[in-house]
């Protein structure tokens, strides 16, 4: 194959794993920051595939005013804001890798925006991450204890996963691409 040829079948196959173009994936950051935690919940299967189309849309630039606490000047880090605004998933393990052998593990770290409302009592703290695989149906709940904060989230396949985000009487929703482990 021609060198033309190869230059444009690498952005083809870059956004195979999406039905909607994005920006390409910036290299992953170094592997510091928060200690994570994964408490997972047992994985459940959907009857219906999900709709088809993935919004993952990383950026990498200053993070929101709001979440920023804890980074120092002008921080540029890989993050996903939820379509709604009311939280950033902040990528220490970008890219997102299912099956990743070696390497930064899926790091997230969740701010939600702050809210002047008093917290529903009765809801739970526990930030809930409902994911489901695009076009498959394939679902699997996953849980941060204590509420937005660092993670592991590890997800059972490659591709676009849509993700349901419930925390303190709060939601919102995302997509987030994990790749295959190469």
């Amino acid at each position: 194959m021609s060198r033309p040829g190869m230059v444009l079948l690498v952005p083809v196959l870059l956004l195979a794993g999406c039905t909607s173009a994005g920006r390409p994936a910036p290299p992953p950051p170094p592997d510091a920051g928060p200690a994570a935690t994964t408490v997972a919940a047992p994985a459940t299967t959907a009857a219906a595939p999900a709709a088809t189309g993935c919004r993952a849309a990383v950026t990498t630039g200053r993070l929101p005013d709001w979440a920023d606490a804890g980074f120092t000047g002008d921080t540029r880090m890989p993050h996903v804001l939820g379509d709604r605004g009311e939280i950033v998933a902040i990528l220490f393990g970008h890219p997102l890798t299912y099956a990743r052998s070696e390497g930064p593990t899926n790091k997230i770290l969740w701010v939600g925006r702050p809210t002047s409302a008093s917290p529903d009592p009765t809801a739970s703290t526990t930030l809930v991450i409902t994911a489901t695989l695009d076009g498959v149906g394939t679902a699997v709940t996953r849980e941060v204890a204590g509420g937005p904060g660092p993670s592991t989230v590890d997800l059972p396949a490659a591709g676009c996963w849509h993700l349901r985000l419930a925390w303190s009487g709060r939601s919102d929703t995302m997509d987030l691409v994990y790749r295959a482990a190469g």
